[in-house]
């Protein structure tokens, strides 16, 4: 199950009591105070880890808590400290405070980790208290509670190329012709709820991952149908290649198809909408397609590439000047 968009309450280790102790001990008089410290408690850390592609692991867990510090003891025993709560999760997931909006950290790379709630700290034991003129403190403090706070995990996949276009414009037929990727496919629009990433073998010591971002409908910017969890996946991809089909199986024009995705973009995010963009005419084995074609190129302004993802014409093309642009544009995170 992939899910890309999580809301927890997470909450930290309380630290353990100090302890309040004399040592008694036959034979030894005057012993004087031996209450130990409490330990620490855990911390609540999220991690980017490889190999992590979905927020399901805690999309059923809606609370995350980490251990509470041992208490002190006699004898100057320290409390243990609890060990930290580490969750691993993919890389590009943005943690934000729920509450007050703000971001906590953004996990665009393996490896990086975000402290989301600090454990408390262990109280004193009465020894820590004892000086020259107080030598039998009955003092002690007791150990701080944890932090404790609701968090939205937000992921955007983090991708080189990213497939738009309209519902069945056959985004993931490419996907699954050029990549290992499998996802669902069929001759009705909307099979595509998910983002599907594959990994596109280009040589041996050359690749790149593409996303196929679901199809994305008029009003998508203000949240239409799954408008905001759609385009928030785009905005990671370093280039966008759109596709348009020449006949659309609900008889709409396929240059206003494309202006109207262009429109979403821009509406989304001028940024996003400026990024470098091939665009293809898919399915370009159907007759009547040069015409379209043609209007398209007329339209953007450019050459538009004809590909088939069903007979493989032009994917060569394609794959060749998606390398050219991705050695263009550097490789950032936004």
């Amino acid at each position: 199950m992939f899910v890309d968009r999580v809301r927890i309450q997470i909450a930290a280790g309380k630290g353990g009591d100090g302890c309040l102790s004399f040592r008694r001990e036959k034979y030894v008089p005057r012993g004087g105070p031996d209450g130990g410290d409490g330990g620490d408690g855990g911390s609540v850390i999220l991690l980017a880890e490889a190999g992590v592609d979905s927020l399901a692991a805690v999309a059923h867990r809606k609370h995350l808590r980490a251990g509470s510090g041992g208490h002190g003891e006699g004898a100057n025993r320290h409390g243990r400290s609890a060990e930290d709560l580490i969750v691993p999760v993919p890389p590009g997931t943005v943690v934000i405070d729920a509450e007050k909006g703000f971001v906590l950290k953004d996990l665009a790379s393996v490896g990086e980790t975000v402290i989301a709630a600090r454990g408390g700290s262990g109280g004193h034991g009465n020894s820590r208290f004892k000086t020259a003129t107080n030598r039998a403190p009955r003092q002690f403090t007791k150990g701080t509670e944890g932090e404790i706070r609701e968090v939205v995990l937000e992921l955007k996949m983090i991708a080189d190329v990213g497939l738009l276009g309209k519902p069945n414009a056959g985004k993931s037929t490419l996907l699954a012709r050029v990549s290992r990727a499998r996802p669902e496919i069929a001759d009705y629009p909307f099979t595509t709820k998910t983002p599907n990433l594959g990994r596109v073998e280009v040589s041996m010591d050359r690749w790149f991952l593409m996303a196929d971002i679901p199809g994305l409908v008029e009003g998508a910017h203000a949240g239409v149908g799954l408008g905001h969890d759609f385009l928030r996946h785009v905005e990671r991809t370093r280039l966008l290649v759109h596709l348009v089909e020449p006949m659309p199986m609900d008889g709409s024009d396929p240059v206003t198809n494309y202006r109207a995705i262009r429109r979403e973009l821009e509406l989304h995010s001028a940024e996003l909408a400026s990024r470098p963009q091939i665009v293809c005419m898919s399915k370009c084995e159907l007759p009547g397609s040069e015409e379209v074609e043609t209007r398209l190129a007329a339209e953007c302004g450019e050459p538009v590439l004809a590909i088939s993802a069903v007979t493989g014409q032009g994917l060569d093309k394609l794959l060749i000047r998606i390398v050219q642009e991705l050695d263009r544009e550097p490789a950032k995170i936004s």
